[in-house]
């Protein structure tokens, strides 16, 4: 085995996680249960919608065929009323990675979430769990006063998080005044971003395809989401349309139509905008990472020679 390319400050480290990533729509599912079912290794997801069980369609979750071929960890295991961040996924799937590579040399870790990567990779800031009882007056808050009175009270108790925040995103702009009302202190105050060393090895593999080709994949995913009930899961998703999970392309625009806000076909044609939209965030966001080693995904045995190689 190479563990060289790896080091951990002299010590050696035991085991490999693969990490295969990449944008929505390019490809990972179907290249991840080759990849699965050829080293004989269940999948750890690190999709933050995808752990939901209320709505595999608006999520594109593995199919029950596909989990029925390798199993899966971290797929349908929440309810949508269920309080989850990336700092419990970090925690969960260590444990899941740390259990796993016990028994054999190599783990499979597949995603798109930033964030969720990024906290197993990396580690993230040792932020508080936020009590419920905080949490409710944030939801009832945001519910009844809207997302500006919010973003305007962070620029005041927090004004350095405040430049830097998405203010168009109320989970962030929420648990950012959860944290402040909780503690009594900053968000600012919490945000480290000291990188965490692993006991293991950690191999990325970026997958991404030709920009049009990527575009026109959305494109009739969201086709297909609709042909496959979309609409029905959003309309029993209405009574928890302020929940978190639901923050996301694919309700959000739902939501809108079933308001009246736009005709079907907008709705449908701003879902798929808005995910393309999403894709190029992601992309960005991935190509900052000079450790990722980047393939077309239609070439299963190219990426498993390539792990071979480094394990």
């Amino acid at each position: 085995m190479n563990y060289t390319a790896y080091p951990h400050h002299g010590k050696r480290k035991e085991g490999f996680l693969i990490v295969i990533l990449g944008p929505t729509g390019v490809g990972k599912t179907e290249l991840c249960l080759g990849v699965a079912e050829h080293f004989h290794i269940p999948i750890i997801n690190a999709d933050s919608r995808q752990i939901f069980r209320e709505i595999p369609i608006g999520t594109a979750a593995p199919t029950i065929e596909q989990q029925a071929r390798v199993k899966h960890f971290f797929v349908g295991t929440h309810g949508i009323c269920d309080y989850y961040s990336a700092s419990s996924y970090e925690q969960d799937a260590l444990t899941e990675i740390n259990r796993q590579l016990t028994d054999k040399r190599l783990a499979l870790l597949t995603g798109g979430s930033m964030m969720y990567i990024d906290a197993v990779c990396n580690g993230i800031d040792d932020i508080p769990t936020i009590r419920d009882d905080i949490r409710a007056e944030m939801k009832r808050r945001y519910a009844e006063e809207g997302l500006e009175p919010l973003v305007e009270e962070l620029r005041q108790i927090d004004p350095e998080h405040y430049e830097t925040v998405d203010k168009k995103n109320p989970r962030r702009v929420i648990h950012a005044l959860e944290i402040c009302r909780q503690t009594g202190k900053t968000y600012t105050s919490f945000r480290k971003n000291e990188k965490k060393e692993r006991p293991f090895n950690i191999i990325k593999i970026g997958l991404n395809r030709p920009r049009e080709e990527l575009y026109d994949r959305i494109n009739r995913r969201v086709n297909q989401m609709i042909a496959d009930g979309l609409m029905d899961e959003a309309r029993r998703m209405l009574p928890f349309r302020n929940e978190n999970a639901l923050n996301t392309v694919g309700f959000k625009e739902i939501f809108n139509f079933f308001d009246g806000v736009w005709q079907l076909d907008e709705a449908i044609e701003r879902i798929k905008g808005n995910t393309r939209r999403y894709c190029r965030k992601q992309l960005t966001w991935f190509k900052r990472d000079e450790d990722i080693r980047w393939f077309l995904p239609n070439n299963v045995e190219e990426i498993i020679n390539y792990i071979e190689s480094m394990v």
